[in-house]
């Protein structure tokens, strides 16, 4: 019996980012600096949902749209671009679209944002969830009640979480992961959280929590264990020029999840998501730096390095025979309403 079932569940904050990129140095009081590099599309949450769109995976995402020109513009762009299921998704009348502008340079960014709290809560815009296979989820320190729903539903969660502004880093928000199939955090999230001083011990200490526990080590590539299949895995990362960071996170997450649903061994779970965040920092960031199929497939065929063809040799039987288009990045300004 087909499964019909979203493959990707997803709930959060939605942003409209604008990306500046090319900076020789971070901008200083008073001073101009000029760039040429420059990208914007949507961001938050929708960096999950087009990453996993990209992927083929059938993708359900609930949240806030403002009734201005930013959320038209990034509901256009999901919905109809990118091909993920808006069907729960709102508009709020009088509210204004999160707007990010992100400064990147080198391998690090600053942030500046204009918002205020969405009109709806995420236990409100769920409700009771939609049955899926997945769910990819942001940890946050008050439990959400639509969590719990939905693992119940036989949802497998896949969660990640992040910086902690209290420094407190309470270990109460680890009781989460009971709910979890699957838990994602950087190396200095796993750290703190599990008061230990190493990936390798941080690594350890949550694989006695969560069935799949995955530590990011950013340049350093990612190491996981799978204690369903009494698997571990320790990856390199790619060497790649980087442009924009922003949203690297969130595409190896959601390359996590296509290559799970598809039963790959951990070890290609593992370098298949390490690949796809690292093509995705070659472009402007947020949601439309995700290489898809199509920035994978190309990536493959023009790979000339033995070791890594090596490394990668099980690329050759995961690319679908139709990779799918070209993928539209950020475009420097949004294209002019379609009428």
């Amino acid at each position: 019996m087909d499964d019909d079932r979203p493959d990707v569940l997803l709930t959060g904050l939605l942003f409209y980012d604008l990306v500046l990129t090319g900076l020789g140095k971070p901008p200083t009081p008073g001073e101009e600096i000029w760039t040429a590099g420059m990208g914007c599309g949507p961001g938050g949450i929708a960096n999950l949902a087009v990453a996993a769109a990209r992927f083929g995976l059938r993708t359900s995402l609930v949240t806030v749209f403002g009734d201005d020109f930013y959320g038209a513009y990034c509901r256009d762009v999901l919905g109809g671009q990118e091909d993920v299921d808006l069907s729960l998704s709102r508009t709020a009348d009088g509210w204004p679209t999160p707007v990010t502008v992100s400064v990147a340079y080198g391998h690090d960014r600053a942030l500046l944002t204009h918002g205020q709290e969405p009109p709806f809560s995420q236990d409100v815009l769920m409700g009771d969830p939609p049955e899926a296979r997945t769910a990819l989820v942001h940890l946050e320190a008050e439990p959400r009640g639509w969590l719990a729903k939905a693992a119940a539903n036989g949802t497998r969660i896949y969660a990640d979480v992040g910086w902690d502004p209290t420094q407190q880093w309470s270990r109460d928000l680890l009781d989460q992961l009971a709910l979890c199939h699957a838990f994602l955090p950087n190396e200095s999230e796993a750290m703190a959280y599990t008061r230990t001083d190493s990936a390798v011990a941080a690594l350890g200490t949550l694989a006695e929590l969560v069935p799949v526990a995955v530590v990011t080590r950013g340049r350093d590539g990612a190491l996981a264990v799978d204690q369903t299949t009494g698997e571990y895995a320790q990856v390199p990362a790619l060497h790649v020029d980087a442009l924009d960071a922003t949203g690297a996170g969130d595409v190896f997450g959601a390359s996590f999840v296509a290559a799970s649903l598809g039963g790959w061994p951990l070890q290609e779970r593992l370098r298949f998501a390490v690949l796809a965040a690292g093509l995705s920092v070659r472009h402007h960031g947020g949601a439309l730096a995700a290489p898809g199929w199509y920035g994978v497939h190309r990536w493959w065929n023009a790979l000339t390095d033995p070791e890594l063809r090596r490394a990668y040799g099980f690329l050759a039987d995961r690319i679908p025979e139709d990779p799918g288009p070209p993928v539209r990045y950020a475009p420097v300004t949004p294209p002019a309403p379609r009428h």
